[in-house]
């Protein structure tokens, strides 16, 4: 079902149904005016994995839209179930280790768009996700390349820097009330498997997941549900290029846990780490006020996956 136009770079959106009767909104940023790729059909796409409640509508997004608008490239955002407005219609949300949507997403652009070179970007709970897809999909996907940023790649060591004493202040009482929200927003469906008012009281991401997306998608505890989301264990298993971007004062993603050794065993994997960034900020310059670095990143991967893919093959 489309709903909305595309006329001066507004996205087209799109609902598309699940095995299990949910929905999935995408936002397609077609391009109809590329100068170099004017042939919709074969036209590159991107598919874009926003954060843990963001949407195309997060700057991060609307910046590697930008980036691909510039290569003449076609994006479509995925939106996890309930983040972008629309109704849940069954009582299920999303979460890192569970793939099935973003697998859903993947086969339902390759069959509307069968002939363009299919490409991706996940930002940290989206690079996540993304990551692993990848390690479980092997070569059966129909992705050519993607990149992943500011993603967490162990959730335990993840959590234990989000739990210290400044973190928890300044982020993860924020990030908790959000996620919160978000299942009040969708209250009555939810309550009829969980105990909403108990979820409402969690004062952090961990006691959240415990009280919630750990029971939703079948984990007898969180502590099973963090080692099923954390990449970093199964990294071997990806058959395609990866360029990987992290920053080592992230505390979203703490540094001495980036999976540094997993990388240099599969050489279809890059780990770009900077010495400075934050979680998704990579600012440059005295007064930032354009492109950050992630931008340039992912404007450079994108364009040498597309024009130069064999070679990154070969390497």
């Amino acid at each position: 079902m489309l709903i909305l136009d595309t006329n001066n770079g507004i996205p087209l959106s799109e609902f598309i149904k699940t095995a299990d009767g949910g929905q999935i909104s995408l936002d397609w940023f077609d391009n109809d005016d590329s100068v170099c790729y004017p042939d919709t059909a074969s036209r590159p796409t991107i598919l874009l994995l926003p954060g843990l409640t963001g949407t195309s509508r997060e700057s991060y997004i609307l910046h590697m839209i930008q980036q691909s608008d510039a290569l003449g490239y076609r994006c479509v955002v995925f939106n996890n179930r309930g983040v972008s407005g629309e109704r849940l219609l069954t009582p299920r949300t999303y979460c890192a280790a569970n793939t099935e949507d973003l697998e859903t997403v993947i086969d339902h652009i390759q069959s509307t768009h069968s002939a363009a070179p299919l490409l991706a970007a996940g930002v940290s709970m989206g690079g996540m996700m993304l990551a692993n897809y990848l390690c479980r999909a092997g070569r059966e996907t129909s992705l050519r390349a993607a990149a992943v940023f500011s993603a967490g790649w162990d959730v335990f060591e993840c959590t234990a820097s989000l739990e210290k004493p400044l973190n928890r202040f300044l982020f993860n009482s924020y990030l908790t009330s959000c996620l919160q929200a978000s299942v009040n927003r969708h209250r009555q469906i939810l309550e009829k498997l969980f105990d909403i008012d108990h979820v409402m009281k969690a004062k952090t991401i961990r006691e959240f997941d415990e009280r919630f997306t750990s029971i939703m998608f079948g984990y007898a505890t969180y502590k099973e549900y963090y080692k099923a989301a954390s990449p970093c264990h199964k990294l071997k298993s990806v058959q395609i290029p990866v360029l990987c971007l992290n920053a080592m004062d992230d505390v979203f993603s703490p540094g001495h846990a980036l999976p540094v050794e997993a990388v240099k065993q599969n050489p279809n994997l890059a780990l770009l780490i900077t010495s400075h960034g934050g979680h998704i900020g990579f600012l440059e310059g005295i007064w930032p006020r354009h492109s950050t670095y992630m931008d340039r990143v992912f404007k450079q991967f994108m364009q040498a996956v597309i024009e130069q893919g064999s070679e990154l093959e070969n390497l």
